[in-house]
């Protein structure tokens, strides 16, 4: 540990370095009043665009390709190809999406950076080995034959609701993705591609065949369903035309329900883009009302910089002025404060209370009344952000100032549907309750491995900490599971898995809050453990730090990694939650946060501190660094100037 660390006084002069955080997270907000902030993924979604541009065969916009193209080449990675996250190792599939996105607009096969993405590219076996949806683009662009593709038939469609495989079981993404890539592998319409570029010298073999058994899939089940694919290519040509046209109309009728306007169909990049493809395939010109919006909602994901660009995946508004003015409102001045409000005020509004979503297949009869994540996505509220959006109208209402009653029925219909979410197993999911058919991630097409939107400890913990912090105790039977639900998944050193942030350091931050706010201290068991794994695996500069290989099917503890700005928040909010806000680590921690706080006030991050699909992807919210040492700072300040030492909300 440095002497810089060791003997620095956390109090002195922190208030300045709060002040200068609130300003520059002022200065970000929004006239309207809520905050958004970059949402980045790697190399796959702004390849994917380009793709998608020559697909249709849309007017060229040389300067978005070359901003896109000089994105692409700084982010690849010294192994020649492209990761998943900052610093991360080479992924076929994110590396052939790149390479073929770079010699479409214009770059040579011969160039330095293309020869050793090619060199990489076919030391890992080639692009015949590049996951599902990839091989499905590389089919389309008449790349691949659509044989080496899993076989999805549009008639899946039509299954009823008790069959093993049915839309109803699956995650909300994986509905919206693919509902609409139904319809394009069974009319299998070949890219326009006006170029004519191919990328035939990243297959190894002749034969290009499929990439054997996922990692994540049980041999039996895949091999069963390996053979229902053989069975499948086979009889898809006898399939009665009739049936293939009605299931052709129920997957348009399914998008167009849901195409959500300008914000798009899920609001999240595969399933706008497929809506568009599939639009595109059914004969709709790019005049049509369904089709153009489909194709301005893509445009709405763009970042377009002076010297790059890049596509999103999807945006986070709601998510980030949530937190942001829960930041504000642990600083507590009155400036903070009231952009905090102004925040929730234009939350408000976003709330759905009409549209009984997809989540309505098993629980009819629930009222809507959660928040997305997005701008809008009625059909698919999010279980994570309508927690965190009710526990800061309940804290605004806690402080009164003329707000007592201002979010009463918000905050009850929120607290109404999270309620009526909950699974049988005691926990929340993101988006459904109970989807938990876990044979369906060995399907072929479920290679990524995550078809499914089962309950996490992480989005159960804010769930229980919205209950807790609303007044529910333990004796409540909805508190009683998800409390049983958190204990029985803790890990056996201590930490917790977080299914949507990196990993169990923020998995163990969201339960340690939870715990805490149903009144569970330090001398509980299970908080106990957890703050010794907190304090154990904080690193040597006073930071903690954890990256995206932390998602491992056999994690066997915790492995070390850099500090970063977000994750040590993490750490220190949930060290605070259990009563430690007097431990030396703490001290060490905000040590750290200030030390490394720049000028303007913020922190710098490169690294990817949330988490997509496990494995497969993940994402840097620009906005972690920003809001979350801010709020673990103000955190310490409040606690140390307090006789009780105790967190008094569910975050």
């Amino acid at each position: 540990m440095s002497d810089a660390v060791a003997d620095a006084r956390p109090l002195d002069g922190i208030e300045a370095d709060i002040d200068r955080a609130t300003g520059a997270l002022l200065r970000q907000q929004r006239k309207d009043g809520h905050w958004v902030f970059e949402l980045e993924a790697d190399a796959t979604i702004p390849a994917e665009y380009v793709l998608l541009r020559q697909y249709l065969a849309e007017p060229d916009d040389l300067d978005l390709e070359r901003k896109i193209g000089v994105y692409l080449r700084r982010i690849q990675g010294a192994h020649g190809g492209w990761p998943l996250f900052h610093g991360g190792a080479f992924d076929i599939s994110a590396s052939v999406k790149a390479y073929f996105c770079l010699k479409m607009i214009g770059d040579s096969p011969d160039a330095p950076h293309m020869a050793k993405a090619r060199a990489a590219i076919l030391a890992y076996g080639g692009a015949e080995r590049a996951n599902v949806f990839t091989r499905i683009l590389l089919a389309q662009f008449g790349q691949l034959p659509w044989s080496r593709v899993p076989t999805i038939p549009v008639e899946l469609i039509l299954l009823p609701r008790w069959f093993p495989i049915h839309l109803s079981r699956m995650s909300y993404w994986a509905r919206t993705v693919l509902v609409p890539l139904l319809v394009l592998a069974s009319l299998r319409l070949r890219a326009r591609n006006p170029r004519g570029i191919g990328i035939a010298e990243l297959f190894a073999t002749e034969a290009r065949a499929a990439p054997g058994i996922a990692a994540h899939q049980h041999r039996g089940w895949a091999l069963f369903y390996g053979g229902l694919d053989r069975v499948l290519k086979l009889v898809e040509p006898l399939w009665p035309k009739g049936m293939r046209r009605r299931a052709i109309e129920r997957c348009r009728t399914f998008v167009t329900e849901r195409l959500n306007g300008e914000d798009g169909l899920g609001a999240i990049y595969p399933a706008m883009a497929n809506s568009v493809m599939m639009y595109d395939a059914l004969g709709y010109p790019p005049d049509h009302p369904d089709r153009a919006i489909a194709r301005h909602s893509i445009e709405k994901l763009l970042i377009v910089g002076d010297d790059e660009a890049y596509c999103q995946p999807c945006v986070s508004p709601v998510w980030d002025t949530a937190l942001a003015a829960h930041a504000m409102l642990e600083v507590g001045t009155p400036e903070a404060t009231e952009a905090a409000r102004e925040g929730l005020e234009w939350l408000k509004p976003l709330q759905e209370l009409e549209v009984k979503g997809d989540w309505a297949e098993r629980r009819p009869d629930v009222r809507p009344g959660g928040w997305a994540f997005q701008y809008r996505n009625a059909h698919y509220p999010d279980l994570d952000d309508t927690a965190v959006v009710v526990m800061a109208m309940d804290r605004v209402q806690q402080g009164g100032g003329g707000t007592e009653a201002r979010y009463s029925e918000a905050i009850a219909r929120g607290t109404e549907w999270v309620a009526g979410l909950q699974s049988r197993n005691g926990g929340w999911g993101a988006f459904d309750a109970d989807n938990l058919d876990l044979h369906l991630n060995n399907i072929p097409f479920a290679d990524h491995g995550a078809l499914l939107d089962p309950p996490t400890a992480d989005v159960s913990a804010r769930c229980v900490s919205m209950l807790a912090q609303l007044g529910e105790t333990p004796a409540n039977p909805a508190m009683r599971a998800g409390l049983d639900y958190l204990e029985r998944e803790q890990m056996a050193d201590g930490s917790w898995f977080g299914r949507w942030g990196v990993n169990y350091i923020y998995g163990t931050w969201s339960v340690l809050c939870a715990l805490n706010a149903a009144g569970l201290d330090g001398t509980t068991p299970m908080v106990r453990k957890a703050a010794d794994w907190l304090i154990a695996i904080q690193n040597e500069d006073g930071g903690w730090g954890e990256d995206c290989t932390s998602y491992k099917l056999d994690y066997r503890g915790y492995d070390p990694a850099a500090s970063t700005a977000s994750q040590t928040a993490w750490a220190l909010l949930g060290l605070m939650a259990a009563g430690e806000v007097d431990h030396p680590a703490v001290a060490r921690g905000i040590a750290y946060l200030r030390q490394t706080q720049d000028e303007a006030g913020l922190w710098q991050q490169d690294a990817y501190t949330g988490g997509g699909f496990p494995r497969v992807f993940y994402l840097r919210y620009h906005g972690y660094p920003k809001f979350f040492p801010l709020w673990a700072l103000a955190r310490y300040r409040n606690l140390s100037r307090t006789n009780s030492r105790q967190v008094a909300y569910g975050m």
